[in-house]
């Protein structure tokens, strides 16, 4: 029986303003346990800074293991204004080409879906906005493992549903994207931008997503200690999830 394959799904380390203590502790478990990738879904700067890129650099590079980004609305210049709508994800871009790895595996595939955007008719701009160009990206890349028999992971940035259902959706084209993504195939969608932890099963059609949201390793805490998520999938058992909360 093959052994499952584990993630470690961190989000919001917002270099700038990063908790340094959890993210050691974070950084620790993977040196030690060597899961097979590293997931973060975003909001890897406070400010987006060179600085802020250049940490966060040094910081995965010193995982020793594959590593898979997604931008989050902090990953976008906030004192040029001119480079964020001309040129929105260049610094955000150098990272992720220097340590995106690979995020297929033997039994479980990762496909992105951006949720960020440049702007929107909208202020402010932090919540998420899945454009029908990057949602057209990810159905398409979902389409073409019609018949692959690995778990499908759709990872973003921003929720694509509120926690509670009735509530009203702070991502614009979130519920089209929702139901879209799970009529082509996702089984999960990683994802982050609140700050805090769930795991939640929504519907949509004949299918239901496992939604899974990591917190963060940040001092910008939102009611929920610093932590991150332990994303393990067999075939033979499925999906299993586990939260961990740094021991302050």
């Amino acid at each position: 029986m093959p052994l499952p394959h584990r993630l470690f799904h961190v989000s919001d380390i917002h270099f700038g303003v990063e908790h340094t203590a959890a993210l050691n502790w974070f950084a620790d478990a993977v040196r030690t346990q060597q899961p097979d990738l590293v997931v973060c879904t975003g909001d890897l700067t406070q400010r987006a800074t060179h600085g802020q890129f250049a940490a966060a650099a040094d910081f995965f590079a010193s995982l020793n293991v594959p590593v898979t980004l997604e931008p989050g609305n902090h990953d976008m210049p906030y004192y040029n204004l001119w480079e964020r709508f001309t040129q929105p994800y260049k610094r955000y871009g150098a990272l992720a080409s220097s340590v995106r790895a690979g995020a297929q595996l033997e039994h479980m595939v990762l496909v992105p879906l951006k949720t960020t955007v440049r702007a929107q008719p909208r202020f402010p701009w932090s919540d998420g906005y899945v454009r029908k160009e990057a949602l057209r990206d990810t159905v398409d890349a979902l389409e073409s493992l019609r018949g692959d028999a690995r778990y499908k992971i759709v990872t973003a940035h921003h929720p694509l549903l509120p926690a509670n259902l009735g509530d009203k959706n702070p991502t614009i084209g979130g519920d089209h994207a929702f139901a879209a993504i799970a009529d082509a195939g996702a089984d999960a969608i990683l994802t982050g931008h609140v700050h805090v932890p769930f795991d939640l099963q929504r519907a949509a059609g004949n299918r239901s997503i496992r939604m899974i949201g990591a917190g963060t390793l940040s001092t910008r805490l939102r009611g929920a200690a610093p932590g991150y998520n332990v994303v393990s999938y067999a075939p033979e058992s499925g999906l299993a999830v586990e939260q961990r909360t740094y021991p302050s």
